[in-house]
């Protein structure tokens, strides 16, 4: 059974119990990169967000690495990036969609922190896409149809690795400043900081 959250913060004896890690990973669009921001500024610990700062190391989009790498190369850099930022103490990280999905990556998220998978259903998931500010890649010159069809079908491909997270956290429409609340402590409650 995992040590509860808040005992590896207190613990004072084994250094790797006093460090904080928590991955957020799930589908683009159930709003990683918003959960992990506000637990961050609650919590008082830095926040990343995978994507970001793939783009501030790397002086390039995320849809600029895909177009001059390839996926494959797209893919080995994200990993370099993660064991890189993974590597800090009390930090909350925001995965991007497909990072649980290659090499060893989960694994390797489950040995280096505590995983939660943020799970909606497609329509919550379209929702959150729909009234997004985020220019998508993925997303660019698909109609309503072959979004939704997308969502559901790459969610599909998805669940096997998202699901070995050590936790899985629901998410519903995150629409306002309070359900965003909720939704940050849920993911409180659940982890138990």
């Amino acid at each position: 059974m995992p040590i509860p959250l808040k005992k590896q913060l207190q613990n004072k004896g084994n250094t790797k119990q006093n460090t904080l890690r928590i991955l957020l990973i799930g589908y683009m669009g159930v709003g990683k990169t918003t959960i992990g921001k506000a637990l961050s500024d609650e919590m008082n610990i830095p926040f990343y967000d995978l994507d970001w700062y793939i783009e501030a190391r790397m002086h390039r989009s995320i849809k600029q690495l895909f177009e001059e790498r390839g996926e494959e190369g797209f893919r080995k850099t994200e990993q370099a990036m993660l064991h890189e930022v993974a590597k800090n103490e009390n930090v909350i990280i925001a995965c991007g969609g497909g990072t649980p999905c290659f090499f060893d990556n989960m694994d390797y998220m489950n040995r280096q922190g505590t995983t939660v998978y943020l799970k909606a259903i497609p329509e919550v998931l379209y929702a959150h896409l729909k009234m997004g500010k985020i220019i998508r890649p993925l997303l660019l010159g698909k109609t309503e149809e072959e979004i939704g069809q997308l969502i559901v079908r790459q969610v599909a491909e998805r669940e096997s690795y998202y699901l070995k997270a050590k936790y899985v956290l629901n998410i519903n429409l995150l629409n306002s400043a309070e359900k965003i609340k909720e939704a940050v402590y849920s993911l409180r409650e659940l982890l138990n900081i």
